[in-house]
């Protein structure tokens, strides 16, 4: 299996997963979902270029490339987004409709 498509793999898993506890309001952990569905995203589009990512920074990174590249599609923001959604993995600070808001902009994001 290629890279790209493990990656895929991984996004659709985390995304799925994140819905799931969107459901249960389990805003924390769908918050992790939600950023490592991002970053897998990213990572799909790095290994179709032949680019390994394995660290945070790097993703972001790779990302500003893309934005450089690509301004049109404004990804910036919903990087940033699933950034805060990471830290409220480990500060659970969002409210579950900010949560719930920052999930609409992830799943826009796959679209970009």
């Amino acid at each position: 299996m290629k890279a790209a498509e493990r990656y895929l793999g991984l996004h659709r898993k985390y995304l799925k997963e994140a819905e799931e506890l969107l459901e249960k309001r389990g805003y924390v952990q769908a918050s992790e979902k939600l950023w490592g569905a991002t970053a897998e995203m990213v990572k799909v589009v790095a290994a179709e270029r032949g680019v390994s990512l394995g660290t945070h920074r790097s993703v972001g990174v790779f990302l500003s490339k893309l934005q450089n590249e690509h301004p049109e599609l404004d990804l910036i923001i919903p990087y940033q987004v699933a950034n805060s959604l990471h830290m409220n993995f480990y500060e659970d600070h969002l409210p579950g409709d900010q949560v719930t808001r920052a999930a609409e902009v992830v799943r826009n994001f796959e679209e970009a």
